[in-house]
């Protein structure tokens, strides 16, 4: 019985991080707390999480417990994104963004409204406020990019970032071994600072700097993400 036990509480847990019910960063519920919900033992509750750190969607900081990663994109016949689950999977998607957003945010720099400009600061300020809280950062994140890509007016830009969702931004393990430490200090200072320079060009209205700006913090994304995977 015991391996349809495990199997049926590696599908609850995969549905509820998938669905977002457990955000990218959040804490899953304790080895008590799941024996208590499910009925089962400690070892099934054991050999559940450690299937789902072998499908990317969860980490264990021993002492803290186990936290939910950026789920993969499923397949989807209504979606244009596909799976995301190695670092060569991530590096096709970084050049795949660069082309896409770099565009977006050179339109964007003639195209912007006053209220998307505000709107890009907004999810810029709460980014850099959301450092204690890694499903936070994430979220503010992608809502920068995300009105990047709307104040382009450009719909198939729009669509670009919005079937590739939240999972676009990378969920590197270092956020959830020291999230307050110095080092992801510095880390998320740093692409605050890329994402103001990206700011200061649209709302400048140069669209060449915008373009440059948004490349070079993606390819600078992609450096940390390698840095961190150890590559």
């Amino acid at each position: 019985m015991k391996p349809n036990l495990t199997a049926a509480l590696v599908d609850e847990l995969r549905r509820r991080i998938v669905d977002g019910e457990i955000a990218p960063g959040d804490k899953l519920p304790s080895e008590n707390t799941l024996i208590a919900e499910h009925g089962v033992s400690r070892t099934v509750v054991r050999e559940a999480i450690t299937r789902l750190q072998a499908e990317g969607l969860v980490h264990t900081r021993r002492g803290s417990g186990s936290y939910a990663l950026t789920p993969p994109v499923e397949p989807d016949v209504s979606r244009t994104a596909r799976p995301v689950r190695t670092l060569q999977d991530r590096r096709a998607l970084v050049e795949f963004r660069t082309g896409v957003e770099s565009e977006a945010a050179a339109l964007a720099a003639v195209r912007r409204s006053d209220q998307q400009v505000a709107s890009l600061r907004a999810a810029n300020e709460d980014f850099s406020r959301a450092g204690a809280n890694p499903a936070a950062a994430l979220a503010h994140d992608f809502e920068f990019h995300r009105t990047v890509a709307e104040a382009s007016g450009n719909p198939f830009l729009q669509d670009a970032i919005a079937a590739l969702g939240p999972a676009m931004i990378a969920m590197p393990r270092y956020r959830l071994e020291a999230s307050a430490a110095e080092g992801e200090t510095s880390r998320l200072a740093e692409v605050a600072a890329e994402h103001a320079a990206v700011l200061a060009a649209v709302e400048s209205g140069d669209a060449m700097a915008a373009a440059a700006a948004m490349r070079t913090h993606l390819v600078n994304s992609l450096h940390r993400l390698e840095r961190e995977s150890g590559h």
